[in-house]
């Protein structure tokens, strides 16, 4: 078999293959036997009957299609392994020639991986937020707990930040009323500023019974941009009753005996989150530098293919009515041009990683072992509320266990390089990110010794 390889972008090639009948005998034997046992000849058994009577039959058409099909898929896949080709995507394949008994010629026009080289991640500096765990942040988190024991009761007083009211609104532009800004018996939190603009300036004093009015500009609808005045009524003004940080508390609320135990948890709590942003700040920052010093053509297919799936899904979740969508971006003040232009950006950013992140794992070589893969796994069918077991069922019957894979690779590439990465706070003070990311020579260390540990108690 020959091939040559013809460069059209630095993202797509055309591939063409030469391949002689002589390579092509175990596909030929296989079109014989299948197209025999599908024709009838007088005086033979199906099967049985002689390759020249076939031809004769049906012709050498069907037989030299067949022997195509068959050989196209191993082939193609063989020229690539030659000729170092990293694909992605589908290719585009066309049967050029045909010489029977002498060769088979076809060419595959397909994208492939841009080459670029990696950036040395021991000369990337990064800045993160220190960790800060002060006593104003254990509070915060109590009071959090706190609230999801309070009890709403009824109040006359006027209403203040944090209460609770159910209101009537009425909102009219011009004397009309504007019926998608108008609403009757709506449970309200004043302060959370995230309703109509002005409103919680407005619910702030009043009390039961009370009416007020506002202006505010219509943010959606027929009358976008336009003022209008905003009639409010209080039904019931409520305040959020807060539990005791007692001893008391601390046994209804957790597994602890005393608030002192529980505030001491708390803060533990509060240490592990920020060090989990802190390391989510660390990965992003590094990524990146690491992409903005990475100069790669995308190959113009996968993003469409990306842009294509992402507008599928969202049109998917809206029966797949333009109109809603249309009708959904004018409520949150943006056109459709402006948000196709943002989705082919965040799929031109997706693609970009990912590529990025195939090479670095290339370069960094890490092993995936398979309990890795089964947490991952695990992980991934937890966070869209599957059945593990039906998760991977469904994985396997749509060939996507060989992506989980791919996703824990890129992980492991990673968490690799950050650890060669210079890190500092914002207090300018040195983290290390393998007290984060794991340090690559201990677990290699440690996965050796474990390896050694299986196979001495098997040979026991």
């Amino acid at each position: 078999m020959k091939s040559s390889v013809e460069k059209l972008s630095d993202t797509r090639v055309k591939l063409t293959v030469e391949v002689p009948f002589e390579e092509l005998t175990t596909e030929i034997d296989q079109a014989y036997a299948a197209l025999a046992q599908q024709v009838s000849i007088p005086g033979f058994r199906k099967g049985k009957a002689p390759r020249q009577l076939i031809d004769a039959r049906i012709g050498r058409g069907p037989i030299l299609e067949q022997v195509v099909n068959d050989m196209l898929p191993s082939r193609y896949e063989r020229a690539c392994q030659e000729n170092e080709l990293v694909v992605i995507g589908q290719p585009n394949i066309d049967i050029t020639k045909i010489e029977d008994n002498e060769f088979v010629e076809f060419t595959a026009e397909v994208d492939i991986r841009p080459e670029f080289e990696v950036p040395d991640f021991s000369a990337i500096n990064v800045e993160v937020p220190a960790i800060k765990v002060d006593d104003a942040a254990v509070d915060e988190e109590l009071d959090n707990l706190r609230a999801r024991f309070g009890e709403l009761k009824d109040t006359k007083r006027k209403l203040k930040t944090g209460d609770f009211a159910v209101i009537d609104l009425k909102a009219t532009v011009d004397g009309e009323v504007v019926d998608e800004a108008s609403t009757e018996g709506l449970s309200y939190e004043v302060g959370q500023g995230d309703l109509i603009d002005g409103l919680d300036t407005a619910l702030r004093g009043m009390k039961t019974d009370e009416d007020n009015e506002f202006t505010a500009k219509m943010a959606a609808g027929e009358h976008k941009d336009k003022e209008a005045t905003i009639a409010v009524h209080v039904q019931q003004t409520k305040e959020r009753k807060l539990p005791e940080l007692d001893d008391e508390f601390a046994q209804m609320a957790s597994e602890f005996d005393t608030i002192e135990e529980l505030r001491e948890s708390t803060k533990t709590q509060v240490e592990e989150s920020k060090k989990n942003q802190q390391a989510a700040t660390i990965r992003d920052e590094v990524l990146k530098v690491a992409l903005g010093e990475t100069e790669f053509a995308l190959p113009e297919s996968i993003v469409d293919e990306q842009v294509h799936a992402q507008m599928h899904q969202l049109l998917g979740q809206m029966a797949h009515d333009d109109a809603a969508l249309a009708s959904v971006l004018e409520s949150q003040g943006t056109t459709r041009e402006e948000f196709d232009a943002q989705t082919r950006k965040d799929a031109e950013e997706a693609v970009r990683t990912q590529l990025f992140l195939d090479t670095l794992a290339e370069q960094e070589n890490p092993e995936v072992s398979q309990q890795e893969l089964t947490d991952h796994i695990l992980f991934t069918a937890q966070s869209y509320g599957m059945d593990p077991n039906q998760f991977v069922q469904q994985l396997q019957q749509s060939g996507q266990i060989a992506n989980l894979f791919a996703d824990v690779r890129r992980g492991k590439a990673l968490a690799s390089a950050i650890c060669r990465v210079n890190v500092k706070d914002d207090e300018g003070n040195e983290v290390d990110p393998k007290e984060f990311f794991g340090d690559p020579e201990t677990d290699e260390e440690t996965e050796g010794a474990e390896s050694a540990e299986t196979t001495e108690q098997t040979e026991d």
